[in-house]
């Protein structure tokens, strides 16, 4: 099959044949549909020297392969997996704490991910796709679980009023979730104009430019009064003490942005508020099949955080020009389009 491996710390993607792959016992071999480029990949490939390794972790399409000793899949069958192969069986799993698994292994880093043809998966780890979740709102189920569970962190109330920092596709895809969680004003900030005008698409109220000014005055301006939480979804160093900054009294501030950077901040900023500061990475296994529900349900329509397509042939080139400031959210991968 093919697939686009790295080839080495911050050189492009190379499109390459590599064996197609082989489902162990439990496991299933998913044809892919489509794939999202994620911004976490975006950097990894600066910073991460493992020639040959097959990215993407956004991914969906159906059953090509049913290994053996698994039931209830069969060929055809359309189906997303989570991107962090689990064992299944350890406490953490049965809890649905996923990232937390004995033995997990991540999807796209640790083993080879869905930039390809073909991606195989833990078929214990397969979620099924109804009808109604076309195979490109199926790429775009695990960046909405990782949102979904920063505004769980961020334990989101009916009437709380909340800034989202970043509209970048994660920050537009936590927008996307708060009226749902009942929040009344959705604030979203953002340096570049073109990214922060794409978050009125996805329910925001409040569109704030940081060059402005302070986020939370601004914020306090138009709706009346500092948030009561902020989503932090950035991952930059001082991200977070602007974040202390920007909330309110007794404010929460959930920290879904990943700083790869060292960072500092004042405590004094939030010990004199008093505030709740929490951190979330990946999701749990509730919120993966809340996300499909939601879009089943039509609880919320995330078409709009797609801004475009690439082929398998042209991914090396799109994925660079993703490197540089853009005006995209989510570029998915297609890997049979040109085929």
């Amino acid at each position: 099959m093919r697939a686009a491996a790295m080839t080495g710390i911050g050189l492009p993607l190379e499109v390459v044949e590599v064996p197609d792959p082989e489902p162990a016992p439990g496991e299933l071999v998913l044809r892919i549909d489509s794939c999202g480029i994620c911004g976490s990949d975006l950097h990894l490939v600066d910073v991460f020297d493992v020639p040959g390794l097959v990215l993407g972790h956004e991914f969906c399409g159906e059953v090509a392969v049913v290994g053996a000793d698994v039931d209830g899949w069969s060929v055809g069958d359309r189906a997303t997996a989570l991107s962090l192969a689990t064992c299944g069986r350890c406490d953490a799993c049965r809890e649905g704490r996923i990232r937390q698994c004995e033995t997990v292994q991540m999807i796209g880093i640790e083993v080879p991910g869905a930039y390809a043809e073909y991606v195989r998966v833990p078929a214990h780890d397969a979620r099924r796709l109804p009808g109604s979740v076309t195979a490109e709102l199926g790429a775009l189920i695990e960046p909405l679980a990782v949102a979904r569970h920063g505004v769980e962190r961020g334990r989101v109330q009916p009437g709380d009023d909340v800034l989202v920092m970043g509209a970048g596709p994660v920050g537009l895809a936590t927008a996307v979730w708060l009226a749902s969680f009942g929040a009344n004003a959705v604030g979203v900030s953002d340096p570049q104009a073109a990214r922060l005008a794409r978050a009125t698409g996805v329910g925001a109220d409040v569109l704030l430019d940081p060059n402005e000014g302070e986020v939370g005055q601004l914020f306090a301006e138009r709706v009346g009064r500092r948030p009561d939480v902020v989503i932090e979804c950035v991952g930059l160093p001082g991200l977070i003490e602007q974040a202390a900054t920007a909330v309110g009294d007794a404010g929460r501030v959930s920290v879904v942005g990943v700083c790869m950077a060292e960072d500092t901040f004042v405590p004094y900023t939030s010990i004199s508020k008093e505030l709740d500061l929490n951190f979330a990475l990946y999701y749990r296994a509730q919120d993966y099949l809340a996300t499909i529900a939601a879009i089943d349900e039509g609880t919320f329509d995330p078409a709009t955080l797609i801004t475009g397509e690439t082929s398998l042939t042209d991914l090396p080139d799109r994925f660079e020009s993703l490197k540089r400031p853009n005006d995209d959210a989510k570029v998915l991968v297609k890997p049979h389009l040109d085929r």
